[in-house]
């Protein structure tokens, strides 16, 4: 069994999810691209394998990006292999320029379960700006809430390029006094019955409420922060959506 790492793409993850999301839903991507003009400089946090940063890339945009999982920039670099990456944490990247948009798509500042790790990331985020320059991301909500299991449940299987079967087991736990939804994972690979490699994954993301991050984009010193429900830029008013996207500026 390979280590386990709270929220890391490991290699069977990364295989699955380019079985699954090898590309941006359209209308996620265009909102992101919504925000985006020639000439801008741009970064993409938890960049992944690429799916929002390559058709970044092929739109002419000045595009850089940043993961900690070496696996996900791997499959981008194949895609894109003069892309402007770094295999490196938030916490320790430490680029000398400052940029006029970054954005954060799929829910993935969630990711950031522990209250202190999130304020320093968003924190991080504000002093990467140029003055005025704008950040947006998502993140998912408590209607995003799985109901408890305490027995290992297959949810996926997805067959390889190789023609093995890849299978992804969970169960989850919701911890209501903190938001943390804990779904502990297991990523199995088989060629008929006999298995290959597995790996474990230790997922966890924080789903909020309304008002919970604005107070913190406030806290840090974002201004004109804005809130949707919609990738048509709905105003949120509810905790009904399943996801809530800011825009907010330095």
């Amino acid at each position: 069994m390979e280590k386990t790492m709270a929220n890391y793409y490991g290699s069977l993850c990364t295989e699955m999810y380019e079985i699954l999301h090898k590309e941006a839903p359209q209308e996620e991507l265009d909102f992101y691209l919504s925000y985006a003009k020639k000439g801008m400089s741009i970064l993409e946090p938890l960049c992944g394998s690429g799916r929002f940063f390559v058709p970044f890339l092929e739109k002419g945009f000045t595009i850089k990006g940043v993961d900690r999982s070496a696996e996900m920039l791997d499959q981008l670099l194949k895609k894109a292999p003069d892309a402007a990456v770094v295999h490196s944490g938030i916490e320790e990247y430490a680029p000398s320029e400052r940029f006029d948009y970054i954005f954060i798509p799929s829910g993935s500042v969630s990711l950031f379960t522990d209250p202190v790790s999130c304020g320093s990331m968003l924190a991080k985020m504000k002093s990467l700006l140029k003055k005025e320059g704008k950040f947006v991301f998502a993140v998912d909500t408590v209607a995003c809430r799985c109901p408890d299991s305490e027995e290992y449940t297959e949810r996926i299987a997805v067959e390889t390029r190789e023609k093995y079967r890849l299978v992804l087991k969970s169960k989850s736990h919701y911890e209501e006094a903190t938001h943390t939804q804990y779904s502990p994972s297991r990523y199995a690979l088989y060629d008929g019955d006999t298995l290959l490699r597995q790996e474990e994954m230790d997922f966890q993301t924080h789903l909020y409420e309304l008002g919970e991050m604005e107070a913190l984009l406030h806290e840090i010193g974002f201004t004109n922060v804005a809130v949707y429900s919609s990738f048509t830029k709905e105003i949120a008013r509810t905790n009904e959506a399943e996801m809530f996207l800011y825009e907010c500026s330095r």
